[in-house]
C-alpha cells in the first residue's frame, strides 16, 4: 500500500512539473521553444486539422469563414482547460498518496479529484482538511497554482490581443493601395496613378517594421497565426505577400526611388518566411509560382501605368530569383490556414464565391427538367 502512495505521488509530481514546464516554454518564455515536445503544440496542430476538416464542409464561404475564425480563441481557452485539468490530476494524485494527512481521509481517488479541483479554483467549502504538514504544503501550493494560472491566462489573453489589433491596422489600411484581396501590382499601380511615390517608400518602411513586429510576437506565440481578420477577403498573409510582390517588382523590374525601402522590406520579410517555416515545419522549393506569363501580364499593367522597366528576360530571371526565396513558404501557410487567396498566393482554381449546391430537391428537379428536353 504505501508503495501505490508513493508511484501516486511520483506521477502527480511529474504532471505538475510538466504543466510548469509547458506554461513556462508556451506562455512565459519570450521566444519559440527550440526541439522541445510542447503539449500546446500537441494539442493545437491536431485540433486544428479537425476543426478545418469540419469547417470546410459547407458551400457557404461566410459560414466557414465564420467557422474558421472561431478556431484561435477556442484554442487558447482549450489549453488552458487542458493544462487546469493535467494540474488538477497531479494534485489529486499528491493528495490521494497522503489521504491519512487528511481528516476526513478521501474514501477514494474521485474525492481525492474533488478537493484537487476545489482548491485549484479555489471553492473549497471546508469539508476536508489537511492536517499533515506536507498535505498543507500541498494545498496551498495547488491554491498559489490556481491564482498564477489565471493571471497567466489573462495576461496571455491581453498579449495575443494586442498583437493581433497590432497586426491588422496596416493590413486594414493596405486595402486602399492594394485593394482587396491584396495584390502588389494594384500597389505600384495606385502609387503611380495618384501620384504617390512618396508613399510607397513609407509603405515599404511601415511594413518592414511590421514584419519585425509580427516576427518577434509570433514566433513567441504561435496561435496567434490562427488569428483571422475580421474582415472579407483580408488576411495578413495575402496582404504581407502582395507587399513582398510589390517590393520584389521594384527591385528586378521597375526603375523607382523606392528601391532601397524596398530592399530592406525583401531582407525582413524573407527572414519572417524563414523563421514561421521553421517553426511549421514547412518545406521549401525554389518554385516561383508564378508562371511567367503572368509576370508579362503584370510589367504590361505597370507600363501602362506610367513605370519604365528594365529588360524582360533580365527582370524576368531576377524576379523569379527573388520571389523563390519565400513563394513557396508563404503558399503552403496559405494553404495550412485557408486563407481566401489573393492574386499569386493561395489556391490559384479558387473562384470569388463557391457556387451553391442547392437542395437535394431542386437538383432533382434540374435533371428532370434536362431530361425532359
Amino acid at each position: 500500500m504505501i508503495a501505490v502512495q508513493i508511484v501516486w505521488f511520483v506521477v502527480g509530481l511529474i504532471l505538475i512539473v510538466v504543466v510548469f514546464y509547458d506554461l513556462f516554454q508556451a506562455v512565459v518564455l519570450p521566444r519559440p521553444a527550440v526541439r522541445k515536445v510542447q503539449l500546446a503544440r500537441a494539442i493545437v496542430r491536431p485540433m486544428w486539422h479537425i476543426w478545418r476538416w469540419v469547417s470546410q464542409r459547407t458551400s457557404r464561404l461566410e459560414r466557414s469563414e465564420a467557422r474558421l475564425a472561431a478556431f484561435a480563441p477556442i484554442a487558447l481557452l482549450s489549453l488552458f482547460l487542458v493544462w487546469a485539468a493535467v494540474l488538477i490530476l497531479g494534485y489529486g494524485l499528491l493528495l490521494d498518496a497522503l489521504a491519512g494527512q487528511i481528516r476526513p481521509p478521501p474514501p477514494d481517488f474521485i474525492t481525492s479529484i474533488y478537493i484537487s479541483a476545489s482548491t485549484l479554483v479555489p471553492l473549497a467549502y471546508g469539508d476536508y482538511v489537511p492536517e499533515g504538514g506536507v498535505a498543507r504544503l500541498v494545498i496551498i501550493a495547488e491554491s498559489a497554482t490556481g491564482v498564477a494560472l489565471a493571471a497567466l491566462a489573462i495576461t496571455l489573453l491581453f498579449s495575443l490581443y494586442e498583437s493581433f489589433r497590432a497586426r491588422e491596422e496596416l493590413v486594414v489600411s493596405l486595402d486602399a493601395l492594394a485593394g482587396a484581396p491584396p495584390s502588389g501590382v494594384q500597389i505600384l499601380e495606385t502609387s503611380a496613378k495618384h501620384g504617390m511615390r512618396p508613399e510607397l517608400k513609407e509603405t515599404f518602411d511601415e511594413w518592414r517594421r511590421w514584419s519585425a513586429m509580427v516576427l518577434e510576437s509570433h514566433l513567441a506565440y504561435p496561435l496567434l497565426v490562427y488569428f483571422r481578420s475580421s474582415h472579407d477577403n483580408e488576411a495578413w498573409i495575402n496582404s504581407f505577400g502582395a507587399v513582398m510582390d510589390a517590393a520584389v517588382l521594384i527591385i528586378s523590374t521597375v526603375e523607382d526611388d523606392s528601391e532601397g525601402p524596398a530592399q530592406l522590406m525583401f531582407t525582413i520579410g524573407t527572414h519572417l518566411v524563414e523563421d514561421m517555416s521553421w517553426v511549421f515545419r514547412l518545406k521549401g522549393t525554389d518554385d516561383v509560382i508564378v508562371e511567367r506569363a503572368e509576370y508579362q501580364v503584370a510589367v504590361e499593367r505597370l507600363v501602362k501605368a506610367g513605370y519604365h522597366v528594365a529588360d524582360g528576360e533580365a527582370g524576368w530571371k531576377q524576379f523569379a530569383e527573388l520571389r523563390s526565396k519565400y513563394a513557396t513558404p508563404l503558399n503552403q501557410m496559405a494553404h495550412w490556414l485557408v486563407i481566401p487567396p489573393a492574386q499569386w498566393i493561395g489556391d490559384r482554381s479558387y473562384l470569388p464565391h463557391r457556387v451553391k449546391r442547392g437542395s437535394r430537391s431542386s437538383r432533382r428537379r434540374k435533371a428532370a427538367a434536362g431530361e425532359s428536353k
